[in-house]
């Protein structure tokens, strides 16, 4: 087991460089309070709070990995890969993560088009306000906008009502391939990791074809304990990862104090049967 199990590592988070509310310096400084050894800053399908992150983090004495999270289109569903340890200017990184984010503004516009179709105008000029990085407007931005405007309680509720499959508001997006995201991260010396599985609506068969088709890919890691798992899913993925050959990472995949479940740097241990994904990182963390 060892006591590198015990390490305080939180390796998914977001900032206002995505779709976070707080800034990599605010964010910093709340994993030093809440006891982080290890952090990384996530943000989807972007690198530019990178250079900022890193220097918050060796400003209050944290170590820091790089990271991003990247859409994937798998099964016809979004499927998220993390990034670690890479090296943020490498030309494949670099330019595919900006061809990934090209069509989140004609998205947001068709989404804006569909809630007006139901009575909701103006969204999308709504949604800018919570927005640091037009690049990167979300449905977690049109999701705030609307709680504000008093159509839903909160942004949970949205997602329910509006902005999920099948549901007014909803459209598709075809995002990066599976072996892109996993070959834009390694070639960039870094450690692709499954985000999430739990969260996944993939049937047993399509779950095990996108563990199976991540490890051919070269994917080396997957989140076991994060925000969106409860204990069953810790064992059932701590399971996967001996069956794969995958290392487990643990990240809160904190956005906000207001609508984040999980805290950062508050989540149990990793069990202690599976490998952490900061023992192969070590040379990778700053």
């Amino acid at each position: 087991m060892g006591v590198i199990h015990i390490l305080n590592a939180d390796l998914h988070c977001h900032s206002i460089v995505s779709d976070g509310t707080l800034t990599p310096e605010a964010l910093a400084q709340r994993a030093k309070a809440n006891g982080v050894d290890v952090w990384a800053l996530t943000d989807h399908d972007e690198i530019g709070g990178q250079a900022r992150a890193l220097e918050a983090a060796r400003a209050v004495g944290l170590r820091y990995l790089t990271g991003t999270e990247i859409s994937v289109t798998f099964a016809g569903i979004t499927v998220h890969i993390v990034g670690l340890g890479m090296d943020t200017t490498h030309p494949a990184l670099v330019q595919g993560l900006h061809a990934t984010r090209g069509g989140r503004e004609q998205r947001a516009r068709a989404m804006s088009d569909d809630l007006a179709r139901v009575g909701i105008p103006g969204v999308y000029e709504g949604a800018l306000k919570y927005v640091d990085n037009p690049e990167l407007i979300s449905r977690t931005h049109f999701a705030r906008y609307l709680v504000e405007a008093g159509i839903c309680r909160d942004t949970n509720e949205v997602f329910r009502k509006y902005i999920n499959d099948g549901k007014p508001g909803f459209v598709p997006h075809r995002w990066a391939t599976l072996v892109d995201a996993v070959g834009w991260i390694t070639q960039s010396g870094g450690m692709a990791v499954i985000a999430h599985p739990g969260r996944y609506k993939l049937s047993t068969n399509e779950e095990y074809a996108l563990f199976t088709e991540f490890k051919a890919h070269g994917g080396q890691g997957v989140e076991v304990v994060t925000g969106a798992h409860g204990v069953a899913d810790y064992v059932k993925y701590a399971e996967y990862c001996k069956e794969f050959g995958l290392a487990a990472s643990r990240g809160s995949d904190f956005h906000s104090p207001e609508e984040s479940h999980t805290d950062l740097g508050k989540l149990p241990d990793l069990p202690g049967s599976v490998t952490p994904v900061w023992e192969l990182l070590e040379s990778r963390i700053q």
